[in-house]
C-alpha cells in the first residue's frame, strides 16, 4: 500500500506530536530522589532556577553551594532595573542535596513593590 503525500505528512505530524508529548511528560516529572542514573542530581549536576513573573532577574545556585549547605542570601537583580534578595536556608540546601526542589519568595522591591517566587530545581 502506498501513501499519498497528505497521508505521509499527517502521519509524520502525529509522530512528532507524540514524541514531543512524551518529552514534555518526562520534563515535567517530579524531582524526587531516584536510583535512575539519569535522574536529577544537584550535587553532581548543579541546579536550574525558575523565577516567577520574571523581568530580567537571575539566580545561580552552584553545586558547591548546595554541597556546603550554608544559608545564603542571593541578590537577583540581573538585568532588571531594581534589586531583590532571596535567602536559601540550610534546610533548603539539605532538600536540594536530596534532589528535592525548593521554593522561596524574594524580598519586596521595585516600583510598584512586588516579590517573585523562586523555584530551585536539580539538573
Amino acid at each position: 500500500m502506498s501513501l499519498t503525500r497528505k497521508e505521509f505528512l499527517s502521519s509524520m505530524v502525529s509522530t512528532v506530536v507524540g514524541v514531543a508529548g512524551a518529552a514534555v511528560l518526562v520534563a515535567c516529572s517530579d524531582n524526587s530522589p531516584s536510583v535512575d542514573a539519569g535522574a536529577a542530581n544537584c550535587l553532581a549536576n548543579g541546579t536550574t532556577v525558575a523565577i516567577g513573573t520574571n523581568h530580567g532577574h537571575t539566580l545561580v545556585v552552584t553545586k558547591d553551594e548546595v554541597n556546603a549547605g550554608v544559608e545564603k542570601a542571593y541578590g537577583i537583580q540581573g538585568t532588571s532595573t531594581h534589586p531583590h534578595t532571596v535567602t536559601v536556608t540550610a534546610a533548603m540546601f539539605t532538600m536540594l542535596k536530596n534532589n528535592t526542589s525548593v521554593t522561596a519568595t524574594s524580598t519586596s522591591d521595585g516600583s510598584p513593590a512586588h516579590t517573585h517566587t523562586i523555584t530551585i530545581m536539580c539538573v
